[in-house]
């Protein structure tokens, strides 16, 4: 993973600002990579179980009792949307948490030769780290080519939580309209 790069007096964060060392590398494209990319995942899965959630952050299945959490206000959202994201989040109950990156897409995964690393989009010309969270690991493991290998039943599960995060995290635009339609029914 990159590594912060300190201020001349030694922090870390600065004025909302975090600089981080440079990873060689471009984007995961085959099946392949997308393996690599999901047992790098699951070390950081396991690393991290039992770990704290981040202040005022809420994982999916706390928003199944609590109205938001950092990006979520569920009150903006349709009553019948929240119900499914609901349905889908409540599949979740019971299982093992952990750190999970939030966003593992292309533009957030440089691969080398060795290590797979896992970086933050570039957004507003600052590094962005703000989807990691305390959740349910399964919700990182939604990857191209079932790269994780989840069974079918397990991978509809992810999918169908995974969507209704990312529409509950980004109401009210397009893309969380779309991702809203990608969650059954209730």
């Amino acid at each position: 993973m990159p590594v912060p790069i300190p201020t001349t007096d030694g922090r870390h964060f600065a004025d909302g600002l975090v600089v981080m060392t440079y990873v060689e590398g471009g984007p995961p494209e085959t099946e392949a990579d997308w393996r690599r990319v999901a047992d790098t995942l699951r070390q950081l899965h396991r690393l991290t179980a039992g770990w704290p959630q981040r202040p005022g952050w809420r994982s999916s299945t706390d928003l199944l009792h609590a109205e938001t959490g950092t990006k979520s206000d569920l009150g903006a959202m349709p009553a019948e949307g929240v119900a499914r994201c609901r349905a889908a989040w409540a599949r979740l109950v019971g299982r093992q948490t952990c750190v999970v990156h939030g966003d593992p897409n292309p533009r957030n995964i440089r691969l080398s030769a060795d290590p797979v690393a896992l970086v933050a989009k570039l957004a507003r010309s600052a590094i962005d780290w703000d989807e990691a969270h305390v959740d349910v690991p399964d919700l990182d493991l939604v990857l191209p080519h079932n790269a994780a290998g989840l069974d079918e039943e397990a991978h509809d599960i992810a999918a169908q939580a995974w969507a209704a995060w990312e529409a509950a995290v980004c109401w009210d635009d397009e893309y969380a309209v779309k991702r809203l339609a990608e969650v059954q029914a209730v």
